[in-house]
């Protein structure tokens, strides 16, 4: 069975459009323990311990976990804890660009692939209001950075996307893909 370990309802839309057949086990682990690394390693840790982790619950099976982080003034934006907080950090992404790392790894029982990919991401300057009414309707309490590209359609937060867009959604699928064909799963 192929295990999708991560409770992200974006990472499942994502994941249905190169795999059809896939059960959701979410792990938690304590994040906090990685945040006393550089933002890179921290992301690449967090992600091994999700990995490990869920080789330990399903030793037999194929799972996927990753971990997605945006890093602006090389500081770690997670996400955020209330609406205010949610308010601040759009305000520092405001006409700013920013980088969004994704590291997902694939374990199956003799083999594993660990990748991180990287994008940067340009935002358009928000007004105060604009950011209280995107935080007051979309609620990105659940995201890193306080947004979701998926949004853009209807808020034009984003100016503009150099690399993976589905990798700022939270998996990256062109790269994934060929992981998976790389260890014949697809």
């Amino acid at each position: 069975m192929f295990i999708l370990a991560s409770s992200s309802p974006r990472r499942k839309e994502l994941l249905k459009q190169i795999i059809k057949d896939f059960e959701i086990h979410p792990l938690d682990i304590d994040e906090s323990e990685s945040y006393s690394l550089p933002p890179e390693e921290a992301n690449i840790d967090i992600a091994i311990r999700k990995a490990n982790k869920a080789k330990e619950e399903y030793p037999s099976d194929i799972s996927l976990s990753a971990d997605t982080i945006v890093i602006i003034d090389q500081k770690i934006i997670g996400k955020p804890l209330d609406k205010t907080d949610a308010i601040r950090i759009l305000k520092t992404l405001s006409g700013r660009t920013h980088e969004v790392i994704t590291t997902y790894v694939i374990n199956t029982p003799s083999n594993h692939i660990v990748r991180s990919v990287r994008s940067y991401v340009t935002f358009n300057t928000l007004s105060d209001d604009f950011i209280i009414k995107y935080v007051n309707e979309k609620n990105p309490l659940d995201k890193a950075g306080a947004y979701g590209l998926q949004d853009d359609d209807d808020y034009h937060l984003i100016k503009k996307v150099e690399g993976s867009i589905s990798n700022v959604i939270g998996l990256p699928l062109e790269e994934l893909k060929r992981d998976l064909e790389k260890l014949k799963i697809l």
